[in-house]
């Protein structure tokens, strides 16, 4: 199974870094710390370039945050374990110093059976989006499977699958909500749209449970509360950048004038269109 680009950055961008990863390890597996020198690649991995400065901000998030899916292992030979997914961590974990990592053991025949035995169920019929994003997203960490590979063994589209994936990233309440079937993968797409707006996503929520909401009326909702929460900044920047001072200087000389304010002091900006417009103001400044 070879690590595969995927949809790329933008996809990987999707998944949040605080899933809980209680509920990515199997039943019944255990998660053990092993010794970062006792790990090795597999000779048979594909994958032999690596990103440096990829490897570097990974390792500096391993520094605050530490590793957080276990590497999978094979049982080890001669005091060694074959890493089988999960080499760029280790990488990273050299880089930041670790001296053990936390790592599944597993033969790859168990590799094997549990790949079948997700993929089966994530095309369940009576699992619901959360039970599937979980899944889908333990194909990715724990098998190197790029999330376009993934979409091909299932069966769907890529988009398809990384809207199940980016429903991890719901806030608690929305995740409770979604599981009781208060709400719909639409509407849960509608409190994503709110990410930057917590106080509205909890409105959102509330009001699709309480009124009964259709995923259209939830999408008017989001739009709405996306555009007032710009209008505030648009107006505070205005405001910034425009004053009394400023448009008096801009009558004066003939052009936009704006001022930028930063902690100390800040800057005053002319404005011109042409290099006419620039002789005619470089005049006006240094006349005596």
């Amino acid at each position: 199974m070879g690590a595969k680009s995927g949809l790329g950055k933008g996809l990987s961008s999707l998944i949040p870094e605080d899933v809980n990863t209680a509920a990515l390890i199997a039943s019944g597996e255990t998660v053990e710390e092993l010794l970062l020198e006792a790990l090795q690649p597999d000779d048979a991995q594909p994958r032999t370039n690596f990103d440096e400065v990829a490897l570097q901000d990974l390792a500096v998030s391993i520094k605050r945050y530490g590793i957080l899916q276990p590497i999978v292992v094979s049982p080890p030979r001669a005091g060694r374990y074959g890493i089988i997914a999960g080499e760029r961590r280790w990488r990273a974990a050299k880089i930041a110093g670790l001296k053990k990592v936390p790592a599944l053991v597993r033969s790859l025949k168990q590799q094997e059976k549990l790949e079948v035995a997700l993929i089966e169920n994530v095309q369940r019929v009576d699992l619901d989006p959360l039970e599937q994003a979980i899944s889908i997203e333990r194909l990715h960490q724990q098998f190197n499977l790029g999330y376009s590979d993934i979409a091909k063994r299932l069966g769907k589209a890529d988009t398809t699958v990384s809207n199940i994936v980016r429903l991890l990233k719901l806030p608690p309440k929305a995740q409770q909500a979604l599981r009781d079937k208060a709400l719909s993968e639409g509407h849960a797409r509608q409190v994503l749209a709110l990410k930057d707006m917590p106080e509205r996503q909890d409105q959102l929520i509330d009001l699709v449970i309480a009124e009964g909401w259709s995923v259209r009326q939830a999408e008017q909702f989001a739009v709405r509360a996306k555009a007032e929460h710009k209008q505030p900044d648009a107006t505070t920047r205005k405001a910034r950048v425009e004053t009394a001072d400023t448009k008096r200087l801009s009558k004066r000389y003939g052009v936009p004038v704006r001022l930028h304010r930063t902690a100390k002091g800040g800057k005053l900006e002319l404005h011109f269109s042409s290099d006419n417009e620039l002789e005619k103001l470089l005049g006006e400044l240094t006349r005596e």
